[in-house]
């Protein structure tokens, strides 16, 4: 069994503007670290209005919810009773035009020095799914394979529509404001793990980034753990959906294993389509056609189906097919967290719109 943990970044707001408010040290200190969670359960974040979690490692997708559902529940109490509220979307509705403060730790003070502009619109967040992979160079082998299918789970994912209280006719503008960036979008195929070191080394030597931390694929290794990070997805409105995305990675990531045991050839997509497949995934989320990796286009169901075809043996394997057919059926029938949202705005502006991203975080 493929063991997996999940970190999602949440925004903190104003529970009647709906502005982002540097409220991240007050809150982290109400959750009551040393009561309710484990030290590096709750972290900073690179913007004090931003906080992020991160579960524990866990074999089980119950395992997954009862975590995500307990820091949740967490975050939002400790909010409220520091005068704000938690935000489940992947882009502040709304901001003000003076920036929110930079958490002071080292790397976010140079990052800030790199890219002040840049720096000051990261009110976007998140959902990161690791997933266990024997060694690196295993992990490297399932980047190469699971690249092609991150543009859907991206349209999948998509909840961040709206930005400086407009709409943006974009499904996920966080992507749009991520990939601004030097080294984001699809993850590059690697000749093996010393390509990937010796590529990641040269950019780092470079001087565009500061560390490997600011390799922002898709995908990539992550330095701390013995894993592969999947990045792409928005962090999501409810913990169920949460769960659904890591069951969808984790069966990516074993589907990738298999096929590199059993020599299986890699899947082709040319760097410059894989790139139109994200901003077109970002654009329409699952409400317009997405690029295939041979060109043209193809439904967004088709797009999920071809997908759910792909890791049907995994979830079985890890007894996951009911629960996570069952929520990407719902997600095809009521639409992305960006379609809720467009439709909280739509029926009761702002304050319909601010009650839906602070109080579904944990809707069964």
């Amino acid at each position: 069994m493929i063991t997996v943990g999940v970190e999602e970044e949440y925004l903190l707001v104003d529970p009647d503007t709906g502005l982002p408010v540097p409220r991240m040290a007050a809150v982290r200190a109400a959750a009551g670290l040393d009561t309710v969670s484990e030290e590096d359960e709750v972290q900073t974040e690179l913007l004090q209005a931003q906080v992020e979690i991160a579960t524990p490692v866990c074999t089980g997708l119950g395992e997954i919810g009862g975590h995500l559902l307990r820091l949740r529940h967490a975050i939002g109490s400790a909010a409220e009773r520091t005068g704000c509220r938690a935000a489940l979307s992947g882009a502040a509705p709304v901001k003000e035009a003076a920036p929110v403060p930079v958490t002071p730790k080292t790397r976010y003070l140079r990052m800030r020095g790199q890219a002040p502009r840049l720096v000051d619109e990261q009110l976007i967040n998140g959902m990161h799914v690791h997933a266990g992979v024997p060694d690196r160079e295993m992990g490297v082998e399932v980047l190469n394979r699971i690249r092609v299918w991150l543009p859907t789970l991206l349209a999948m994912s998509a909840n961040s529509p709206l930005w400086e209280g407009r709409d943006t006719g974009f499904a996920s503008w966080r992507t749009v404001i991520f990939g601004r960036w030097p080294v984001t979008g699809p993850t590059p195929v690697f000749a093996g793990v010393a390509d990937y070191d010796r590529r990641a080394a040269a950019l780092v030597e470079s001087g565009v980034i500061a560390d490997t931390g600011q390799l922002y694929w898709q995908a990539r290794l992550s330095e701390k753990y013995p894993t592969v990070e999947i990045r792409c997805a928005d962090v999501q409105l409810r913990a169920d959906d949460a769960v659904m995305f890591t069951g969808v990675a984790r069966a990516l990531v074993a589907t990738a294993v298999q096929e590199a045991k059993s020599g299986a050839p890699l899947p082709q997509c040319p760097q410059e389509l894989l790139h139109a497949a994200t901003w077109q995934a970002a654009r329409y989320g699952l409400d317009g056609p997405l690029v295939g990796c041979e060109g043209g286009r193809q439904s967004a169901r088709d797009a999920v189906a071809r997908l759910m075809g792909h890791i049907r043996r995994a979830l079985e394997e890890a007894g996951d097919t009911r629960e996570v057919t069952a929520l990407v059926h719902r997600l095809l029938r009521d639409g992305t967290p960006a379609d809720r949202q467009r439709r909280a705005m739509a029926e009761g502006g702002l304050p319909a719109l601010i009650e839906l991203i602070t109080t579904r975080s944990t809707a069964p």
